[in-house]
């Protein structure tokens, strides 16, 4: 299976430094196809790496919204990112490893610093300040990579930025959506999901041979009901019903159920 990884190397090596070049320039000039060209480099993605995503209900047309989603690996994001124009809420860290940071960066990517006292009050008047634009924000709210097996307990904190939207600019919305990894064509396992999940110290270069090398992956995206947000909302408890119904929906997807 070297030629297929050979393969994947030689388009991107053509592709992405050309790509990358425009929307330089649409970020730099405000051009209207900086929110487009993210799009079509993941959706040339999922075709390299052989991974079919079918996609269930849509993201709500209202603004200021906010999307919880549960995180599994770097995948996630190419197959988020192939749906529709979104930016992602991401760790400072992110943004200055090699690749991956410049690729971040050129979805305007939110940088969140967790290592200093005041980073919770900033972070929050970041992601409001973009929500209030009117972008669209993926937020990871486990904080991290699960291992596949369950989603992780939600952190609550981000997601009470779309509370302090709504206090200052009207109703937003929080949306939840759920991403899976039913099956890959002629597996084994009927539940591959933790093979694919990319956590702990596991190395990205190793992962992303096997999802190469690999059979064609099968994955879900699923939006649910967005919730209207209003200044009274416990962003705790919104936290919790958030969590139970991406991991109850998860659990369904992963098992090929619905």
């Amino acid at each position: 299976m070297r030629w297929r990884v050979s393969l994947v190397l030689a388009v991107l090596a053509q592709v992405t430094p050309p790509m990358m070049a425009v929307q330089a320039l649409a970020l730099k000039y405000d051009w209207r196809i900086a929110h487009k060209m993210p799009l079509w480099f993941h959706r040339l993605v999922l075709k390299l790496l052989r991974v079919r995503v079918h996609i269930e209900g849509t993201p709500a047309p209202d603004r200021p919204l906010l999307l919880v989603s549960n995180h599994l690996s770097w995948l996630d994001i190419v197959v988020i990112g192939a749906a529709f124009p979104v930016s992602f809420i991401a760790k400072a860290e992110v943004g200055t490893w090699p690749v991956i940071g410049t690729f971040a960066r050129m979805q305007r990517s939110v940088f969140i610093d967790r290592t200093r006292r005041t980073a919770t009050r900033d972070a929050h008047a970041q992601v409001a300040k973009r929500l209030a634009q009117g972008d669209p924000l993926v937020l990871f709210a486990e904080g991290t990579t699960s291992d596949g097996h369950r989603v992780l307990p939600f952190r609550s904190a981000l997601i009470g930025a779309a509370t302090s939207v709504a206090t200052e600019e009207g109703a937003a919305r929080v949306q939840p959506l759920i991403v899976a990894y039913p099956g890959r064509a002629g597996a084994v396992s009927p539940l591959p999901g933790p093979d694919l999940a990319w956590h702990g110290d596991m190395d990205l270069l190793p992962h992303l041979n096997d999802v190469i090398t690999g059979p064609p992956i099968r994955a879900v995206l699923r939006f649910g009901e967005p919730v209207a947000i209003t200044p009274e909302v416990d962003r705790k408890a919104l936290a919790r019903d958030l969590e139970a119904e991406i991991a109850r929906t998860y659990d369904t997807l992963r098992a090929g159920l619905a």
